[in-house]
């Protein structure tokens, strides 16, 4: 059978595991920012503004699933320095993290860019080699099979 398939392989925190997917897929309002911020572009930065515009919850809402989603090491906070009228203000940015990418691929594959598909890939494949890498150590396997293996399934055209 040949069918496209979507890569699913997403690395999580074993503790945080279901803190992660429950904060995400079990609030509509969890997956609206993610979607939010693909149509932003993954890299750029989330205001809470823009979202209690855009995804029209209440402020509340908003700000709770921010909270839940920074938490879990989906979205990362900072500050960000805004100077309007002479006076100077800071503002809370969000951007998604590693992981956060993960669920953005997996939410919406053909609203990304050829750029942040790559971006995303080798970050997952790059992970991916780290922690089987990592678990080969502790089997005992020597890292050559992988290598081998490795190799075989980059000749392979199939």
């Amino acid at each position: 059978m040949s069918e496209r398939l979507h890569p699913y392989v997403i690395f999580l925190p074993a503790e945080k595991k279901d803190k992660i997917l429950s904060a995400i897929f079990g609030s509509k309002g969890g997956v609206d920012i993610l979607r939010y911020s693909l149509k932003q572009g993954i890299s750029k930065s989330l205001y809470q503004k823009d979202l209690v515009a855009k995804l029209n919850y209440s402020n509340k809402t908003v700000i709770e699933n921010l909270k839940t989603l920074t938490t879990l090491c989906v979205l990362n906070e900072r500050m960000e320095k805004n100077e309007k009228d002479g006076r100077i203000t800071w503002i809370k940015t969000y951007q998604l993290t590693t992981i956060g990418r993960w669920f953005a691929l997996l939410l919406a594959e053909e609203e990304l860019t050829e750029g942040e598909k790559t971006e995303i890939l080798q970050s997952l494949f790059r992970t991916y080699l780290k922690q089987t890498k990592r678990l080969a150590e502790e089997l005992c396997i020597d890292k050559k099979k992988l290598e081998e293996t490795f190799r075989e399934e980059m000749k392979n055209t199939q």
